[in-house]
């Protein structure tokens, strides 16, 4: 019975400690996501960079400006601006016909062809 009771305890603390961390990380994740910080996480300061210098620093420069992903970068580091896929529209027909098509081109359908008659 009392070690019962001790699991039931061990558990109920694993359990706290693991929802206050769900709502610690959703908390910052916010605020990364808006780029607020708030006085008591003022990450430049604890780095040594001063409020009048924030504006000289690359790095509290660079989190400012939202950052494209890799992918919408062409070779030389320019943002992409035409689409990057085109889809058009077929019929089932069209679609069914080239499925057929690609199908009696592979290699293993010959064979099978005249098992199946």
């Amino acid at each position: 019975m009392l070690l019962q009771l001790l699991y039931i305890l061990a558990f109920t603390i694993l359990a706290f400690i693991a929802v206050a961390n769900l709502i610690r990380n959703l908390i910052m994740f916010s605020f990364d996501r808006q780029g607020n910080y708030p006085a008591q996480f003022g990450r430049s300061e604890q780095r040594g960079v001063s409020s009048r210098n924030k504006g000289n620093n690359p790095l509290y420069a660079s989190r400012n400006q939202p950052v494209p992903h890799p992918e919408l970068l062409d070779h030389s580091g320019n943002i992409v601006k035409e689409p990057l896929l085109v889809m058009r529209s077929i019929n089932v027909e069209d679609a069914r016909q080239q499925l057929d098509a690609l199908y009696e081109s592979s290699p293993g359908s010959k064979g099978d062809n005249s098992e199946q008659a």
